[in-house]
């Protein structure tokens, strides 16, 4: 299996993870949490993307072409994922919930949609931690 760089996705982990703990620290009123929060959002989204164009490098070993893997939306790549045993059942689950909150966010722009994304952030980072390890090793 050849190598698949993550360090973008590290990156904005690494940031993800700042922004979260930075804004358990504001008042909810304040603009520091706004910022934090717009912050937490959009490296949600993009560690989300991430996440899933990687681990579609990684799984292209188990396929006939990488064409067969192109044409898998994002949520079969999560169950390709469980099938080979790079995922558990309840892990791909989460990660359905999270493209599914993804989803809502791209239609939703009120402070409804981002409480539910933050409420989510904890356990993403987690989840998006140890798929960034299961990606770079082989």
């Amino acid at each position: 299996m050849s190598y698949i760089n993550t360090e973008h996705l590290a990156k904005s982990l690494e940031v993800l993870n700042k922004s979260y703990e930075l804004i358990k620290q504001c008042n909810k009123d304040s603009v520091e949490y706004e910022i934090y929060r717009n912050s937490i959002i959009k490296g949600f989204e993009m560690t989300l993307e991430q996440s899933g164009k990687l681990l579609r490098k990684k799984l292209e070993p188990f396929f006939a072409s990488k064409k067969a893997v192109d044409t898998l939306n994002f949520k079969d790549l999560f169950r390709y994922a469980n099938k080979h045993s790079l995922l558990d059942s309840n892990s791909v689950e989460r990660w359905l919930e999270y493209r599914d909150n993804r989803n809502n966010t791209a239609h939703d722009y009120g402070e409804h949609f981002a409480d539910e994304t933050l409420k989510l952030i904890e356990e993403f980072i987690k989840d998006a931690k140890r798929l960034e390890e299961i990606i770079k090793n082989d």
